[in-house]
């Protein structure tokens, strides 16, 4: 089966499920594991991921609208000559949007099957391995994949069973200040947190400053949507500048910390489980099979 990936998390279900073989096409963002880089890519972004957070911001909200946001190469996917492509109709900011690529789509000769994906909850998330699976033929793949996956989930949750429970705030976006949503509480949930100011499959709007002020949390969490950790890093003095930065219980403690959200917080794929056995190394100290590295969790002072 020839399978195109307009989904970053739709590849990385594609890999899981051992079909990254059949992989013809993917969006610019795909970018896991290495053997994608040789698979063509057909789209393109609209904004100039470079600009600082509030720059970005300002673009997706001003003069570019949902889906104008992205491209996607229509020539490009016409000679792939796809039988599956992969897509979403949740995030119009995150990737290419379901409207978009079922236009592009009805100009191709043959009619590939459109396969949405759209979880908003962990549960959800581990289902979409299900429906890929389905469509791929591969059911018996996926039930064990999915097997696999639930099975760390019960580790991590087993390990951080009766701790103490520190209040989280997990940021989206810094600039302005955007509270992670969707399944992100859930994976706070389960590595042993509480999350604040966002809940259980919740598509979350920017918040104020007081907001966080108000809301005391013992650990905060910088993850923007789709940004290497690097960016977190270099915009860091954004939040170190607000009034109030230094009272916030997170920053007296020391418990402030960048994740690595393209890989493990914005994608809701298979690795949203090893983001959550990265937060429990965070709140918890809870060391998994894998090593946690420096790129996945760095803890920050300022």
């Amino acid at each position: 089966m020839r399978i195109v990936s307009l989904l970053p998390a739709a590849t990385d279900i594609v890999v899981e499920l051992g079909r990254l073989p059949d992989l013809v096409g993917r969006t610019h963002e795909c970018d896991w594991p290495a053997g994608v880089a040789s698979v063509p890519v057909v789209t393109a972004s609209g904004v100039d991921s470079s600009l600082a957070s509030r720059e970005i911001s300002t673009a997706v909200g001003g003069a570019h609208r949902g889906s104008s946001l992205y491209t996607v190469d229509s020539e490009r996917l016409a000679a792939l000559a796809p039988d599956l492509v992969l897509t979403q109709d949740l995030c119009e900011v995150c990737a290419v949007s379901y409207t978009q690529v079922a236009a592009a789509v009805r100009m191709l000769d043959a009619g590939p099957r459109v396969l949405s994906l759209e979880p908003r909850t962990l549960e959800e998330v581990l289902d979409s391995l299900r429906v890929v699976g389905a469509a791929l033929g591969a059911e018996d793949v996926a039930a064990d994949r999915i097997g696999s996956l639930r099975h760390r989930l019960d580790v991590v949750r087993h390990r951080v069973a009766g701790a103490p429970r520190p209040r989280v705030v997990a940021l989206e976006w810094l600039d302005p200040l955007w509270p992670a949503g969707h399944w992100v509480p859930e994976q706070i949930e389960a590595a042993g947190g509480q999350a604040l100011l966002a809940g259980r499959g919740e598509h979350t709007a920017p918040v104020t400053w007081d907001a966080v002020r108000q809301a005391s949390p013992d650990v905060l969490l910088l993850l923007p949507c789709g940004l290497p950790p690097e960016r977190a890093l270099a915009e860091l003095e954004v939040l170190a500048g607000l009034p109030g930065w230094h009272e916030l219980p997170a920053v007296r403690n020391s418990a402030v910390w960048v994740l690595d959200d393209p890989a493990y917080f914005n994608r809701p794929g298979p690795r949203v489980v090893r983001g959550i056995e990265v937060l429990a190394h965070v709140l918890h100290g809870v060391d998994p099979a894998e090593p946690v590295t420096a790129t996945e969790a760095r803890r920050v002072t300022s």
